[in-house]
């Protein structure tokens, strides 16, 4: 029962891997969503995400790495978030 609950368990990569997939991004594309949110990344580092687990050049995707994607990716889609105005008063 615990092998079954190993293979179960998503890792960054994982989560990240799927949500390239999702929404057909691409290297450059993914590359261009970390810059929004001022984080940079060559495409060989990024592709050392994709990688299997067991390739000599797998990185684990780090938490860091997963938020700035997530964060990049809401003004992706979104926009940026508009600037707050100020009352008159």
């Amino acid at each position: 029962m615990a092998i079954l609950r190993k293979k179960l368990d998503m890792t960054n990569n994982d989560i990240l891997k799927k949500l390239r997939v999702a929404h057909k991004l691409r290297d450059e594309d993914i590359v261009k969503i970390l810059e929004l949110v001022d984080f940079r990344i060559s495409k060989s580092e990024l592709n050392a995400f994709f990688r299997r687990e067991d390739h000599p050049k797998y990185m684990e995707c780090g938490d860091q790495i997963l938020r700035n994607f997530l964060n990049g990716l809401i003004i992706h889609l979104r926009g940026p978030m508009p600037k707050p105005q100020k009352k008159k008063g």
